[in-house]
């Protein structure tokens, strides 16, 4: 059956967008709320808090993790398709996890199973917006990120109330219809017309007679094709923002797993302690969009990696708010400043990787960027549940550890862009100077030869003369 190709920058590419701001809403949104069932599944399961803290860690390293395999279904099957299987493994892998018998069950189906399912909808939904948008493509991303701040205000009031009433289970088993809506956000998403010519096929090629490469072979063109392991070796700035960001993100995504079991430990209401993640979430809604516009201004172009590097360090010396007071009044103090730092990281995060490598190898570079950030999510929950077993809970220790990474972090990445600025600035300074050199060089070399031919010619008119 035919169908009728969408026109970039039309009217349903605004349909798209609003998809688009609901698939982010369902799938980042959600790893926000797992803190509220922190108690509940370490009561369950009868685990520690490291144990526990693998089901999170696990769910969010392959929400960032999955992309090279997204990028792959995408170029195969297209964005619809991709986004709406997405959707039905991020709903089976809840509903599994409602019937789950011990903690290894559902660091699979809630953690890897619905991490991937929420990775395929995310990676193909920015995908597609690239497609439908061209002139407003930075509004259009603009807009798309309220979704996700939208996820973080409404997926823990949700979560709290369900908890109450159903438990985790219910509540998990509720959340695996609730993920179908992406499949219907990837149903609205028709194909676009692309200036692209479709391939004409005029029979099949004769085959050929060198020998077929090997398995390992195409593994590793695949490898050096999707991940940008050049990149990394040669671009200097590349590999430093990489692994400052490595570095961040060990301390960055404790606050959302660790601030609701803090709160209530420290005698806050269960529906309060909930309201402090949405808070960050609506003032998400209003800073991500103003940040983000900001951001990809001209004028700020040339300061935006000390721009990012100045929100971990406000991100870190934020944390340090938790460990003087628990009071819930101070807690909403400390998640007003803290929206203002996280707006800034997420808005510049991948703004300064653009501004880093040639945009014809941004998908490389991004591919090997999330698998290395995917690689710190993964360790960082476990290692503050790990201090929270040794310190008898002292929650203390998870933000002091959060401030460490995110502040030392900070001063790597800035002191690293300043050097290498420094460097570059007298790097140019020399050449301009060896130019300078060289062409005076030139100069007097030309007079020095003009000079030569006269005498040559004067010594050639008086030996004729002579004669």
């Amino acid at each position: 059956m035919p169908q009728a190709l969408e026109r970039p920058e039309g009217c349903w590419a605004w349909v798209v967008l609003l998809a688009c701001l609901v698939t982010h809403g369902l799938t980042l949104g959600f790893p926000t709320c797992i803190g509220i069932f922190f108690t509940d599944l370490q009561h369950e399961f009868q685990a520690s808090n490291s144990e526990t803290s693998w089901f999170p860690s696990i769910q969010i390293a392959v929400l960032h993790a999955g992309g090279p395999l997204c990028s792959i279904l995408v170029g195969c099957f297209g964005c619809r398709p991709t986004m709406m299987l997405g959707g039905v493994l991020a709903c089976l892998g809840m509903v599994a996890s409602s019937f789950c018998g011990t903690l290894g069950q559902l660091y699979v189906t809630a953690g890897f199973i619905t991490g991937l399912g929420m990775c395929f909808s995310f990676q193909a939904s920015i995908t597609v917006l690239g497609f439908y948008f061209t002139r407003r493509r930075a509004l259009a991303n603009a807009l798309a990120s309220m979704g996700v701040s939208l996820g973080i205000m409404l997926w823990p009031l949700l979560s709290g109330y369900l908890l109450e009433d159903l438990g985790w289970r219910g509540t998990f088993l509720i959340f695996g219809g609730v993920f179908l809506h992406c499949c219907v956000c990837g149903a609205i998403v028709r194909p676009v017309a692309t200036s692209m010519a479709p391939e004409t096929k005029e029979g099949s090629p004769p085959p050929s007679k060198t020998p077929a490469p090997s398995c390992l072979a195409a593994c590793g063109r695949a490898i050096q094709r999707h991940l940008a392991f050049d990149i990394l070796w040669h671009n200097v700035v590349y590999r430093m923002y990489t692994l400052g960001v490595m570095w961040m993100i060990v301390g960055f995504p404790l606050p959302h797993v660790f601030l609701v079991p803090y709160a209530i430990r420290h005698g806050v209401d269960e529906h309060r302690a909930a309201l402090l993640m949405s808070i960050i979430g609506f003032c998400n809604i209003f800073l991500r969009p103003m940040a983000g516009l900001a951001a990809g201004r001209r004028d700020f172009a040339d300061h935006r990696k000390y721009l990012f590097s100045l929100a971990a360090l406000l991100n870190g010396l934020t944390n340090l708010v938790c460990t003087v007071s628990a009071d819930f009044r101070v807690l909403v103090g400390y998640c007003l400043v803290y929206s203002v730092s996280m707006s800034g990281i997420g808005a510049l995060l991948f703004q300064v990787l653009m501004d880093t490598v040639p945009m014809d190898q941004f998908s490389r570079a991004l591919g090997l960027f999330t698998i290395l950030e995917s690689i710190s999510i993964l360790v960082s929950p476990p290692l503050a549940g790990f201090f929270l077993d040794i310190s008898d809970n002292n929650f203390s220790y998870v933000f002091y550890m959060s401030s460490f990474f995110l502040i030392s972090s900070a001063l790597f990445m800035g002191g690293s862009f300043c050097a290498l600025q420094k460097k570059e600035r007298q790097g140019r300074q020399a050449e301009g100077e060896r130019t300078i050199t060289e062409a005076a060089l030139e100069q007097a070399l030309n007079v020095e030869g003009t000079d030569a031919s006269e005498k040559r010619l004067y010594t050639e008119i008086m030996y004729v003369t002579s004669l």
